[in-house]
């Protein structure tokens, strides 16, 4: 066992910040691993952020740390460095895979998970406890609000309610009613300001050159577009995008958070799910942190706005995290639907110039030059595309993990595979998150401007989306037929005179780019 103030603390690549640390002079190790890229291929801004954060954490660790940069992580452990060969604790990795890896190591002390805010031994309790193991997000939530003391006067919420979501999914604003911009690059279509970049430094200089020696060599191959370093790598760095958020703009945050708009990706969201997931900022405190902007100036912030942010970072962060190991390892292989169909190579190259249904354009263009899009994009253009068409569930995780910069196996599996695409047969949600054209008319700007017409199922003109909904409900009424929630949708089917041409419409369009 190692000795209490002795040890030495094995940092992974999203356990950079100094609540993995017991002490501000405690010993470090970082690994660099080559062939995490080569194996795989990521998003290229994701792999330089990846990459630029651990180099800046080596360098503000200076002498304490040793960083090594490997062909493979067990390339350090065969042969460990003078300097880590006592006593190595490191705190519980955030995959199976990695898990795994830690315990198959000698002399290494596995610590319980930081960076959270549920010790997942209280999340087992919880969720043994639940009648019918029926583990509800928002019963889970309540919870979570109750123990931290968070948005709550006594023993009952702030404001009376748990729950502001009928006040955060308004459809974007007319053209009419938004506010004109004096600076496009600067100021969200919704009139606050955009979000806070960081500037790069010569670290960032050295991981681009490598990134392009590496790409060269044919070692790596990447997806999607370099760029400039638009997410924070550093603890300070963290901080300044957290306050720019709360000061500026998490008052906008809530009232539009299910809204999706053409040339605005960031809205007002926070951007700060890769910060946090890099393990800079800890969950709890960034919501107290909200908390506390909200109480010292409550004329100034919406209940509605903080509670929603609240809700994302210690409801749904911590619940996917929490799910993703008492599902346990083989949840990824679930395919309750059997959805068998590859993803398209359109798709897979984020090739927003193959299709032409603007709001599918729109976001695999933003995910393209940013690695990023908020949440409604990836549920109800990306997933809801990719569950109407059929395709595997597997490979979409997979891809979801690789694409995005905030992306990890814990982050994109149950989200995936539970969530957006159905392939556990309900257990974390209770009906397919399926919409056709007219949810995503409503809650954006994108269909009129677009080829298609929403309304439009059949014909040159029909929406994919929307034919593809009627498509999709019909190739899976039988399994439906039980479901209270899809009652509706089938009895539409029966309404539709023109299903027949519907489906051998689809049948035809297939995986195709739309």
């Amino acid at each position: 066992m190692p000795t209490e103030g002795n040890d030495v603390r094995w940092l992974f690549a999203d356990q950079l910040g100094p609540h993995f640390l017991d002490g501000d002079d405690q010993r470090v190790l970082l690994v660099e691993s080559r062939r995490v890229f080569a194996r795989r291929r990521f998003h290229r801004q994701k792999a330089h952020l990846v990459l630029s954060a651990m180099r800046h954490r080596a360098a503000e660790l200076g002498e304490r740390c040793t960083f090594r940069q490997a062909d493979r992580y067990r390339d350090v452990f065969d042969h460990r460095p003078r300097a880590v060969r006592g006593p190595l604790t490191v705190s519980h990795p955030t995959t199976f895979a990695a898990r795994d890896f830690v315990q198959s190591l000698d002399r290494v002390q596995m610590l319980p998970a930081r960076g959270y805010a549920t010790e997942m031994d209280e999340f087992a309790r919880w969720a043994a406890g639940r009648r019918g193991h029926q583990l509800r997000m928002e019963d889970f939530y309540r919870g979570t609000r109750r123990r931290l003391d968070l948005l709550m006067d006594g023993d009952e919420p702030l404001g009376g309610r748990w729950n502001y979501d009928a006040e955060n999914r308004e459809p974007p604003p007319k053209p009419k009613a938004r506010p004109e911009l004096t600076d496009p690059d600067q100021r969200s279509v919704l009139g606050v300001p955009g979000p806070w970049w960081p500037d790069e430094d010569e670290i960032d200089e050295q991981v681009r050159a490598d990134l392009d020696r590496w790409e060269a060599d044919g070692d790596v191959t990447f997806v999607g577009r370099d760029g400039p370093r638009q997410f924070p790598a550093t603890r300070t760095e963290a901080l300044t995008a957290l306050r720019h958020f709360l000061d500026h703009r998490l008052r906008a945050f809530g009232r539009y958070e299910d809204a999706m708009m053409s040339g605005d990706p960031w809205m007002a969201h926070s951007l700060l799910s890769a910060t946090i997931n890099l393990g800079l900022l800890d969950p709890v405190e960034v919501v107290h942190a909200a908390e506390s902007a909200y109480r010292d100036r409550p004329d100034q912030y919406s209940l509605a706005a903080v509670e929603g942010f609240v809700r994302q970072v210690i409801g749904w962060r911590e619940y996917m995290w929490q799910l993703y190991w008492w599902f346990g390892p083989e949840y990824r292989h679930l395919n309750e639907l059997r959805a068998t169909k590859p993803l398209p190579k359109w798709f897979v190259e984020l090739d927003a110039d193959a299709v032409q249904a603007r709001c599918l354009s729109d976001v695999l263009g933003d995910l393209r030059d940013h690695g990023w899009v908020h949440h409604i994009p990836r549920l109800m253009v990306l997933g809801n595309y990719a569950l109407q068409r059929g395709w595997r569930p597997d490979q979409l995780t997979d891809w979801f993990h690789r694409s995005f910069v905030d992306g990890y196996d814990w982050v994109m599996l149950t989200n995936v595979v539970g969530m957006s695409q159905y392939a556990d047969g309900g257990r974390m949600v209770t009906k397919p998150y399926a919409g056709g054209g007219a949810y995503i008319n409503r809650m954006s700007d994108y269909c009129g401007q677009c080829p298609y017409s929403p309304t439009v199922r059949v014909g040159e003109q029909a929406c994919p989306f929307a034919a593809g909904y009627w498509w999709f409900v019909h190739r899976h009424r039988d399994r439906f037929a039980g479901n209270h929630r899809m009652r509706q949708a089938i009895r539409g089917l029966d309404r539709l005179r023109d299903l027949e041409a519907l489906v051998e419409q689809e049948e035809h369009r297939g995986s195709r780019g739309p």
